[in-house]
């Protein structure tokens, strides 16, 4: 029930205060600091993501408007321009990297029952990376080409939800593959891999920690035919293999046998083939797990429409750094709140409905469920829809 809040309010009541507090001590992030503490950047810069701030001028601006309201929303210290640049500047980005893991945590165990379109009992994870392109003379920490910069976020998304479980920040120039010595290998979950990735003493790593993979495979890949299973065309399923590597070097890096699977995609005609190391799935859901690898596509162009990952409010590495985690907090924070809350719109909804009443002293229930955000949704059905129920 509300009692006087502001929806902003009743929105970061969600947010686990004391393991933020906990993040902030790990890197004395409020040492020295008098009066704009970390949770006062984190809301303002969270108020910028809900609200599509453009610049730091433009947060100055709107806050400054309504002074009398600040201290109900949470923010206690003066939330001028220079004031929050500044922070943003020198404040440990891995405070909200921390703390955006601890409501990932979170998330999944609220969306751990959500369907993705394949009956699995098995966790499994989509991983991708997108670019987004800076300005060379802007970031030339994060140089890319001769003319432009560049950063990567390497993503491990978990398919049910749509979830980001793993997020690693790398300059354009970083290869994908790289990115997999970072992950720990979950021992019973499966992994859906794009060609990019295909480096099989990598593969072999998930292999032996038990972890189940799904890959396309490269044209140019050669290898022995040990056993051909039979198949159902009329299914899409081409052929169905137990193959082992015939290059010296993949067969050193990668010794165990593969299965390969070729599929037909019935609405296109065109043809995809698969590398697995599990054997017991049925060829039919192996080519149904790589199409919903398409989620984490999905999830790349939502967030860039819809969150401010684009265009950054400072040029330090540890600017750019503290605006994309704090935005992931900010996604993950609501996705928490409409599981908690049982709010059937979309995510996509949600957002606009909150960017036009953060100010508002209303029950967030009765705001985000009210008739007119149900015409809003339905006026939206063109739109990319995450999280649908």
């Amino acid at each position: 029930m509300n009692d006087g809040r502001t929806i902003f309010s009743q929105l970061m009541e969600h947010a686990p205060h004391h393991h933020f507090r906990r993040c902030v001590e790990r890197y004395r992030g409020n040492h020295g600091v008098r009066s704009f503490r970390c949770w006062d950047q984190f809301l303002c810069m969270a108020f910028a993501q809900l609200t599509y701030r453009e610049s730091l001028r433009d947060i100055e601006a709107c806050l400054g408007a309504v002074p009398e309201r600040l201290y109900h929303m949470g923010i206690r210290g003066t939330a001028s321009r220079s004031t929050l640049a500044d922070a943003n500047e020198r404040r440990d980005w891995r405070i909200y990297a921390d703390f955006a893991q601890i409501l990932i945590s979170q998330a999944r165990r609220l969306y751990v029952g959500e369907p993705f379109g394949v009956d699995l009992d098995e966790t499994v994870y989509a991983f991708d990376s997108t670019t987004i392109n800076l300005c060379l003379s802007l970031f030339p920490w994060a140089h890319f080409r001769r003319t432009k910069s560049a950063i990567k976020l390497h993503t491990l998304l978990d398919l049910r939800g749509s979830i980001p479980t793993f997020i690693h920040i790398t300059s354009g120039t970083v290869h994908d593959v790289t990115v997999l010595d970072e992950l720990i290998p979950e021992p019973g979950a499966l992994y859906v891999l794009d060609r990019g990735y295909v480096d099989f003493a990598r593969l072999y790593h998930l292999h032996e920690a038990q972890a189940g993979f799904v890959i396309r495979a490269r044209k140019n890949l050669r290898f022995r035919r040990r056993y051909s299973r039979p198949v159902d065309r009329s299914t899409g399923v081409i052929c169905d293999q137990t193959v082992l590597l015939v290059v010296a070097k993949s067969l050193e890096a990668y010794p165990e046998p593969l299965r390969r699977v070729r599929l037909r995609d019935p609405e296109t005609g065109k043809c995809i083939t698969l590398r697995s190391n599990r054997f017991s799935l049925p060829a039919t859901t192996l080519g149904e797990l790589f199409r919903c690898r398409w989620q984490i596509e999905l999830f790349f162009k939502w967030i860039k429409q819809h969150l401010l990952i684009k265009a950054f409010y400072g040029t330090s590495e540890n600017a750019v750094k503290t605006q994309i985690w704090i935005a992931i907090s900010v996604y993950v924070l609501v996705a928490i709140v409409r599981k908690r809350l049982g709010i059937e719109v979309s995510l996509y909804t949600m957002l606009q409905i909150l960017s036009v009443s953060l100010f508002e002293k209303v029950d967030i229930t009765q705001a985000l469920t009210s008739a007119r955000s149900r015409n809003a949704d339905l006026s939206t059905c063109n739109q990319l829809q995450l999280f649908e129920l």
